[in-house]
């Protein structure tokens, strides 16, 4: 797949090489008698850091399109572009500082640390050249009126005082300082020297076999939630969290393949096993991704700001923070770009465009060809079912999670085309955009009003959410890591081992039985093949959620089989969540339950007063010594529930002061002022999760409250008696203005009506891959338009020379709206006989330049 063919090793090459001319450059910097050392360096880098990068997946696809489940991961994992080019700045700045730290000098009687190098003019030309400095400057916010009715797809400019807050691809917030090894960036558990509070902290997987692991059989049914809950819970976490891991698959000091190395070197922290472990494959490890870091934090964070005080590692939120249905529009032009049908004038979503489910629509297959989903093995030689495309990356993971994207989907273009058969004369633009607000309302709804106090209890949510109170443009709204990576993930232990399909009188049904979870794993083909939504939906609705119990916590097709398509091997979602954890730098148990201000358990006997299971104490403390080593997810996960919960007190804080930020620091809530009319809000509290089906589906007969378990046919109601929303209230009376008329349209662009200060006035825009030329806003007056409609012009990518848009294999080439990569052989020797083609032309220049500046002979081969 050629969005993995990162060639990582030339980007360290050239960002290196880069960073060295400019030293070299500067004059006052360096002696002469150093030139013969930096190349060195130079030279050093390039072995050791030796192919930083992605395989092409479609090497690691074998079969019939079978993937190993590390690589599974990978793909569900990999970034949006934009998240791509900040994780691949980082990594670059940090190559180069990891090279510099290597002891190449000591023939010349020391080791270059950066600092020794750095001047204050420096810093910025270093921050533009690793790609990260566009990343750190605040964003430039629209200024108009368009700006105040709806919200940017990438989150910023939400808040006017802090337009990053809740962005896309800014880093997650911290609510405690990280706990790192080091101080900086090392993870908790990486040296195994380190003791805490006198001992070493357990192997991830040794907590998942003694305390997480449990059977398929070892069970207990929910009997107040169907399994539902846990596929919204699921759906809700894409919408506002995803950290990308880094984009190499290779060790950046040494070259090793993380899949084929247990050695502790970034981006490989791999999961140790015993070899005996059920999930060996003869290694004594399972491969393991550190997240991206963001840029100016970790081993690089000196190059910017105070070289005194040092950031700490962070990750990046590769999505908005908002609850703003990101998983329906993605979180930056680009991935919207993609998702929207920009030909029609109803302002519609892409759909598949080869298979439909009974009429109704599917999302579209992935432009990622091939992909790394399963293939129906009966299918016939040739026919593939790719992975689905939708807002966020995961969606193709299980088909419940495939059947809840499918169903906003289609939400939004029911909605679309209603909101455009009321008010004919709305531009595409406007009914997108009126549909988006309206499904970003019902998500927030669905969420706040029928899944959180569930959740975390009535208690919990007066506590730490409480009555609506209006925008708090003090409180960031952004995610927490704590959340994304600990408390929101407790759902993992809501995951049943079986996936029900049920026919239309909710029975099972012998032509599509039931499957274990592992059978359903990066396979959409069951979706379309095997009776589409319904029979999936019918099962999530009336069977019980799996009940979170301190001795069945996660079941063995997530501990043991987590995406297996074949004998490739296997994952474990326990021990990735204990060592993200760490990966994470997230504070101990607890630290978080006093940020909570819950009691410190400091003796086994305080353990057993939040925890009745005497069973599950003894094995945490026989592991962990010490409450205040316990991961803050196994911690929060053993919990005795609070009254009326599915969680208890430590997650229910966590998770309800998540939410308030969510809603209150979000400047387009829905029930703030003027982001909907009261008349608008009357009929967005009639909407529900079932109306959706009801309407959306061939189902029938649904719960009143998706979420609530109910028996068929005594606890069900017929779809005609299930309330929905009278879109009438969106009507619009619609007078053409005399003096001015309809507004020009422009090629490739749309423009919305907004009044501002009682005047007509329209705000164009353009579609992604053109720029607008000419004015944004134009004003009726009694002249007509102040100024003429602007144009859309093409933007030329391949010009990008700080974040390419292509690999460094490929010749970028533009065209209308976008660019095409012209692909060269990565490994291929020039006819110079020295140059491998695949470097960047950066990297030629400078290799000439330093070349010339040393008098240094250099050799060249190619991998």
């Amino acid at each position: 797949m050629k969005v993995f063919i990162i060639l990582g090793f030339s980007a360290a090459i050239a960002f290196t090489a880069v960073f060295f001319s400019f030293l070299q450059l500067g004059k006052d910097i360096l002696f002469e008698t150093e030139g013969n050392c930096i190349t060195e360096a130079i030279q050093k880098g390039s072995s050791l850091v030796d192919y930083a990068a992605h395989y092409a997946l479609k090497r690691n696809i074998q079969g019939r399109g079978i993937s190993a489940p590390a690589l599974l991961l990978a793909f569900s994992k990999f970034p949006e572009q934009e998240s791509q080019d900040i994780s691949q700045a980082a990594e670059r700045m940090e190559m180069s500082i990891q090279v510099l730290k290597q002891k190449v000098c000591q023939k010349h009687k020391r080791s270059l640390h950066p600092t020794d190098l750095l001047s204050a003019d420096l810093l910025t030309t270093i921050a533009n050249i690793s790609g990260c400095l566009p990343y750190m400057l605040p964003p430039k916010c629209p200024n108009n009126c368009v700006a105040n009715k709806y919200r940017l797809i990438t989150g910023a400019c939400n808040n006017r005082e802090h337009p990053r807050w809740g962005a896309s691809n800014t880093a997650l917030a911290r609510w405690l300082p990280p706990a790192y090894e080091d101080g900086l960036s090392q993870p908790r558990g990486w040296d195994p020297s380190i003791r805490y509070n006198g001992v070493q902290l357990p192997l991830v997987r040794e907590v998942t076999k003694t305390i997480i692991h449990a059977s398929n059989e070892a069970v207990t049914e929910d009997n107040m939630y169907s399994d539902i809950i846990m596929v919204w819970g699921q759906y809700i976490d894409h919408d506002i969290a995803f950290t990308p891991q880094s984009t190499s698959r290779t060790t950046f000091l040494n070259g090793m393949e993380c899949q084929t190395t247990c050695e502790k070197q970034n981006p490989c922290f791999p999961i140790k096993v015993t070899t005996n472990d059920t999930l060996s494959t003869g290694m004594d490890c399972l491969p393991f991704y550190r997240s991206s870091a963001a840029c100016g934090t970790g081993d690089h964070s000196i190059l910017f700001g105070n070289l005194s005080a040092l950031n700490p590692r962070q990750q990046i939120n590769g999505l908005t923070s908002f609850l703003d249905a990101s998983t329906v529009y993605g979180s930056t032009p680009a991935a919207e770009n993609k998702l929207r049908n920009l030909t029609s004038k109803e302002g519609l979503l892409k759909v598949n465009a080869k298979y439909y489910d009974n009429h109704r629509e599917y999302l579209p297959f992935t432009d990622q060809i091939p992909s790394p989903c399963a293939q129906d093995l009966n299918a016939s030689e040739g026919e593939r079912i790719e992975c689905f495309m939708a807002g966020d990356s995961r969606s193709s993971e299980v088909t419940s999670l495939a059947a809840m994207h499918t169903l906003w989907l289609r939400e939004h273009n029911r909605m679309a085309r209603a909101l455009k058969n009321i008010n004919g004369h709305w531009s595409a633009e406007t009914v997108y955009q009126e549909a988006r607000k309206i499904i970003g309302a019902l998500h927030q709804i669905i969420t706040l009003r029928d899944y959180i106090p569930k959740i975390i209890g009535p208690d919990a949510f007066n506590l730490y959410i409480g009555p609506y109170a209006g925008y708090d443009p003090t409180l960031n709204p952004t995610v927490s890591n704590v959340f994304s990576t600990a408390a929101f993930r407790f759902g993992h232990a809501t995951i049943q081992p079986i996936v029900r399909r049920l026919n239309a009188q909710y029975l099972d049904d012998p032509e599509f039985p039931n499957l274990h979870l592992h059978e359903v794993f990066f396979s959409p083909w069951r979706l379309i093949k095997e009776g589409g939504l319904d029979p999936l939906l019918r099962g999530l609705l009336a069977h019980s959620a799996k009940l979170q119990v301190q001795d069945q916590l996660l079941n063995e097709e997530l501990t043991e089989k987590l995406f297996v398509l074949s004998n490739n091997g296997s994952l474990d979602l326990s021990s990735l969540n204990l060592q993200r954890g760490r990966d994470h730098g997230l504070p101990g148990y607890n630290d978080w339950r006093e940020f909570c201000g819950l009691p410190k358990l400091e003796t086994h006997t305080d353990l057993n007063t939040v925890i009745t299971n005497r069973n599950v104490t003894e094995k945490i403390m026989e592991l962990y010594h010490n409450p205040s080593n316990i991961d803050v997810w196994l911690g929060g996960l053993v919990e005795d529930f609070l009254p009326g919960a599915r969680t208890g007190p430590l997650f229910a804080c966590i998770i309800g002061q998540q939410m308030k930020a969510l809603r209150d620091g979000d400047r387009f809530w829905w029930e703030n002022d003027n982001v909907f009319t009261e008349a608008q809000k009357h009929e967005l509290k009639k909407h529900s999760l079932s109306r959706v089906i009801c309407d959306n589906t061939g189902i029938s007969e649904v719960p009143g409250d998706a979420f609530q378990l109910g028996k068929f046919p005594q606890d069900f109601k017929h779809c005609a008696n299930i309330p929905g929303m009278n879109l009438e209230a969106w009507k619009e009376f619609y007078q053409e203005e005399e003096i001015c008329g309809t507004p020009k349209s422009v090629e490739n662009g749309d423009f919305v009506y907004c009044s501002e200060t009682g005047k007509s006035t329209v705000t164009y825009s353009c579609q992604y891959g053109f720029q607008l030329q000419g004015e944004e806003q134009l004003t009726c007056t009694s002249k007509g338009w102040n100024f003429e409609a602007p144009a859309c012009i093409d933007i030329n990518e391949c010009e990008n020379k700080i974040n390419p848009p292509c690999s460094p294999s490929a010749e970028c080439i533009n065209t209308k709206g976008s660019y095409k990569c012209l692909r060269t052989d990565p490994h291929k020797l020039a006819e110079d006989g020295r140059t491998c083609i695949a470097y960047i032309r950066k990297v030629l220049y400078v290799y000439r330049k330093l070349r010339a500046l040393t008098m240094t002979k250099l050799s060249y081969s190619c991998k």
